[in-house]
């Protein structure tokens, strides 16, 4: 089966959430369920990352709702994928070998073995235990020696050590900052005692990611979600080939690369619509454009996150978000937000080669620049770089 490259980058985006206008009632659950997980980040330039990715997807999406259903309604949870993210709690018991498999890693860690010892991480969870969610600003162990960026100091290990063994899980957050309890006591007990073989694990997590991806090739399957090896999304190809469909995708400049669909691609490909045509800020972290190779041989458009970058040597910004419009990536702009002042910046803006940036496409990026800005409470907009005539 041959998909050209419009019908694969339709088809991919509305696997992510995004062929359709992100407006009409909202649930955030079905969203964050459709999507697989959200990736959560510290970074609020605008907005933190989890939020603009709910956001993108129902522009109906507040920032207090996310909270809500992670610690009031129990009805998320929180841990590693390929990054710290939010889950559905239904997700849970599919995680019972990612907690194992990263448990075991951060133990036989040397940067973790800088934690505490058994005795240790008892006394903290004894603490838990007696005084309820704890953040890391509860402890008051120190780092030792050279003090580097990533230093952490005992405590804060040895909380994340049995974090990542699901011995202790996100209670809630507040301003960002996690705190811990006893698993027992925030995930519900029939997700936590439902158990079920390690290979009907990675059947799902295989499945579920080829789902959600629409098409992919079997490192693309292991790195939805980077809770396989890439060995095992061998294995389980070998053993369910009889119900999957090789496809072979066309890249923009013409090639054809094969890979791999649910049997129900066909019906997928029949009921694909055209996407909307208003202009969407996605943010750097969405999953849309996460995996870089894939977005670069669909759309053409090679996107880089320069945070971490000297400013010197970027080649665009700090944060840099994509311009999504239609089926295609029209350009990028640099924003940045002074919330307590209601101010929201455009610092610069650069169109893609051979996007010709029509008063029309300006319009429409400025409509979406106001409904970011309403998102955020900002009453100001600023183009620092001068608005394009």
């Amino acid at each position: 089966m041959k998909i050209s490259n419009r019908d694969a980058r339709r088809l991919w985006l509305a696997s992510q959430g995004l062929g359709s206008a992100p407006t009409g009632p909202l649930d955030v659950l079905s969203i964050i369920r459709d999507l697989g997980f959200v990736q959560l980040d510290t970074i609020r330039n605008v907005t933190r990352a989890h939020h603009h990715i709910l956001w993108s997807r129902n522009q109906n999406y507040r920032e207090p709702m996310l909270g809500k259903l992670l610690a009031r309604d129990r009805a998320l949870f929180e841990h590693f994928t390929h990054d710290a993210s939010i889950l559905p709690i239904e997700f849970y018991p599919m995680w019972q070998r990612q907690f194992r498999r990263l448990g075991d890693k951060v133990m036989k860690s040397g940067y973790y073995k800088q934690g505490l010892d058994e005795a240790g991480r008892q006394a903290v969870k004894a603490r838990i235990e007696a005084e309820g969610p704890l953040s890391t600003h509860a402890f008051d162990t120190k780092v030792e020696g050279e003090r580097k960026m990533w230093s952490r100091p005992p405590h804060k290990l040895a909380l994340d050590q049995m974090w990542y063994a699901g011995e202790l899980s996100t209670s809630h957050r507040e301003n960002f900052t996690k705190f811990y309890d006893l698993t027992e006591r925030v995930i519900p007990e029939e997700h936590r005692e439902t158990e079920h073989p390690d290979e009907h694990q990675v059947d799902w997590l295989c499945r579920n990611a080829l789902d959600r991806i629409a098409f992919g090739t079997p490192g693309q399957i292991q790195r939805f979600w980077d809770a396989v090896q890439s060995t095992e999304v061998r294995d389980w190809i070998k053993q369910t080939e009889q119900d999957l469909q090789p496809v072979e995708i066309q890249a923009i400049d013409g090639s054809w690369i094969s890979a791999l669909a649910l049997p129900d691609i066909e019906a997928r490909m029949t009921s694909l619509t055209t996407p909307t045509s208003r202009l969407r800020i996605l943010n750097p972290f969405d999953p849309a454009i996460r995996d870089r190779d894939r977005l670069s041989k669909l759309f053409g458009f090679d996107y880089r996150i320069e945070i971490f970058v000297p400013a010197a040597k970027r080649k665009w910004g700090y944060y840099v978000y994509p311009l999504l419009e239609g089926d295609r990536f029209v350009g990028r702009v640099e924003l940045k937000a002074d919330r307590a002042k209601g101010i929201m910046e455009v610092i610069d803006l650069w169109p893609e080669p051979k996007v010709k940036w029509t008063a029309k496409r300006q319009e429409k990026l400025e409509s979406e620049l106001d409904r970011l800005a309403r998102f955020i409470k900002a009453s100001t907009i600023n183009w620092q770089c001068g608005r394009p005539t």
